[in-house]
């Protein structure tokens, strides 16, 4: 059954105007999604009527938020199929639930010699907190590096892991490539070491239903702004075995039990982690998010977006001189490219005079860049209420773009 892309595009009144003279055609879905009514109407529903501080107050206002907050946290354990919503922590977005995890875990576990895994295909967010910390702690940073086709080393991850390994890191999903990492093997692996794996997953739960309990994941951490979300909020599961045991990563209101100027004892979890007054509106907000995607046949919208990357692929493929990064079997939506000859932001400003929005950069993936021994990229990265025909555009434009140069 094909989705009516119309109608849900109906949902979605940004995508309905024009830029520079020429109809939107919005293609960074990958830096950030659009947010339908469904989500806006809900943020403005506190915003405007209800907004009161959480779990702080027994008037009605407050505890009408503080409800429909905690609700929002049993749909995020829901679409995570976590075993209890105390396992689900607020954070403001992946990048912070990142360094939640490698500032409590390493002071928690981590001591002069041991060694952390990330991959060499890692956004800078899963990589800069734990050299961070490694450099804090005296701990060795190890790499498993990827073929020229986007695919991670895997063979290579049984030499990696050593008794000194104390956590692996890896995105479930490559900004840049696209791939689909193979991370239920990878988490298998690393646990037959007594590994734990925290998993990147910014780029991997706007397009796919994450199931911790069936990866078995000790961490798992993803964004609202990607998910069709408000910016500024994000999630961090953790095991409980593990976040009993890890320190607060903030101090503050809320993550406190009992503070004394002689000793402060912590809360419970989720909130020995959600330090100060959280982002609730945008935690309501992700929960109307996650609910409208699962309104619709989150299947079919998948395979809608990966007939896109199929279509784009192909069309891509035809045009001489252009080179696409990352060509695994398994990948979501998302197309980093050059052309020969023609620099990427020339290519991402004259795409914008025709209406077209792409990311161009070192899309916050250095060691990717120097992968493939370029300095920029092009990125095309598609959402559910993108279109074959806006992938007709893209492809016509870089023609018409090509014949300039």
């Amino acid at each position: 059954m094909i989705p009516d892309i119309s109608k849900i595009r109906k949902d979605f009144p940004i995508l309905d105007q024009k830029v520079n003279g020429k109809p939107l055609i919005y293609f960074d879905n990958a830096a950030t999604s659009q947010r339908p009514l469904q989500v806006i109407e809900r943020v403005n529903e506190f915003s405007l009527r209800i907004n009161g501080n959480i779990h702080r107050a027994t008037h009605s206002m407050a505890n009408r938020t503080t409800e429909a907050f905690e609700s929002s946290r049993e749909i995020v354990r829901n679409y995570l199929n976590a075993p209890e919503a105390a396992e689900v922590i607020f954070t403001h977005g992946t990048t912070e639930s990142i360094n939640l995890v490698a500032f409590s875990f390493g002071e928690a576990f981590i001591s002069v010699g041991d060694e952390v895994i990330v991959s060499e295909m890692e956004h800078h967010a899963n990589i800069v907190p734990w050299q961070m910390m490694c450099e804090r702690k005296g701990a060795i940073l190890k790499v498993i590096p990827f073929t020229d086709g986007g695919e991670l080393c895997i063979d290579q991850l049984d030499s990696l892991i050593t008794d000194k390994t104390k956590i692996l890191a890896v995105a479930h999903v490559s900004n840049t490539l696209g791939t689909i990492n193979p991370v239920a093997e990878i988490i298998a692996k690393a646990h037959l070491k007594n590994v734990p794996v925290l998993i990147d997953g910014a780029q991997a739960a706007p397009h796919f239903k994450i199931d911790v309990q069936a990866l078995d994941c000790d961490f798992y951490a993803f964004s609202g702004h990607k998910l069709y979300g408000p910016t500024g909020i994000g999630v961090l599961y953790g095991k409980r075995e593990w976040l009993d045991k890890m320190p607060p990563f903030l101090g503050g209101g809320e993550m406190i039990d009992r503070v004394t100027f002689a000793k402060t004892t912590y809360n419970e979890i989720p909130y020995k982690f959600e330090a100060g007054t959280p982002h609730y509106v945008g935690a309501i907000g992700l929960g109307a998010a996650i609910e409208y995607v699962y309104n619709n046949d989150n299947l079919m919208l998948t395979q809608h977006e990966h007939d896109l990357l199929n279509e784009a692929t192909i069309r891509l493929k035809q045009i001489d001189g252009l080179r696409i990064y990352g060509e695994a079997p398994l990948k979501t939506g998302v197309i980093c490219f050059n052309i020969e000859g023609i620099h990427p932001f020339d290519l991402g400003t004259l795409l914008d005079q025709m209406g077209i929005a792409v990311r161009t950069g070192r899309l916050c993936a250095d060691p990717v860049m120097d992968h493939y021994g370029v300095e920029n990229m092009v990125r095309a990265s598609f959402a559910f209420y993108n279109t074959a025909e806006e992938i007709e555009s893209l492809y016509i434009a870089l023609i018409r773009l090509k014949a300039m140069f």
